[in-house]
């Protein structure tokens, strides 16, 4: 799982965590000396709101637990998946578009960023090179040809090459220096 997301989902655990135990309980110990509880509001709002609190921590844990269990080697060499990045051409709108496949969490359409789980992203992945998506959308059908894909392996195998290549930038700067050096004496 991205470490951005962890972190996110942990932030807003631990601030519902928070009200759960500590905000909602003295909201609820207020309205509750002010008397009549069938009439009153700040106490029914309390109590609402403490329910939703519950459900949505028991969403966030669930998500958190089924982000875990993702593993990097299962996601494919050769297909769109979690992690990758889909140049297509979109014959209905007659344009090249290029889509990021990532979590329901990090998803944001106007920087291409779609979730996995969204119609478009569920009708990419699996797709190679020259395959052709045929996805309905809420505006209609769209055809979506693969023209590139670069999957989060390709990413990793190339961030790997980059920095072999920064070490071995440094190791010729630190050896010429070095003879730099021997020369000068």
């Amino acid at each position: 799982m991205p470490e951005h997301i962890k972190k996110k989902l942990h932030h807003e655990i631990s601030l519902l965590e928070h009200e759960l135990a500590h905000e909602l309980p003295a909201e609820i110990k207020k309205a509750v000396a002010m008397g009549d509880l069938s009439e009153n509001a700040e106490y029914h709002m309390a109590k609402q709101r403490q329910t939703f609190v519950n459900a949505r921590l028991g969403q966030l844990k669930k998500r958190m637990a089924e982000l875990s269990l993702v593993n990097l080697a299962n996601i494919p060499k050769d297909k769109a998946g979690f992690g990758s990045t889909v140049v297509v051409y979109d014959s209905t709108k007659d344009e090249e578009i290029v889509y990021r496949l990532v979590t329901s969490e990090e998803s944001d359409v106007s920087k291409g960023l779609i979730s996995t789980t969204s119609p478009i992203g569920r009708g990419l992945v699996g797709k190679r090179v020259g395959d052709v998506a045929h996805i309905v959308t809420p505006n209609g059908k769209r055809e979506l040809e693969v023209l590139k894909l670069i999957t989060i392996h390709d990413e990793a195998a190339a961030a790997a090459a980059e920095v072999t290549v920064e070490i071995e930038e440094v190791e010729i700067e630190v050896s010429t220096g070095a003879a730099r050096k021997s020369e000068r004496k």
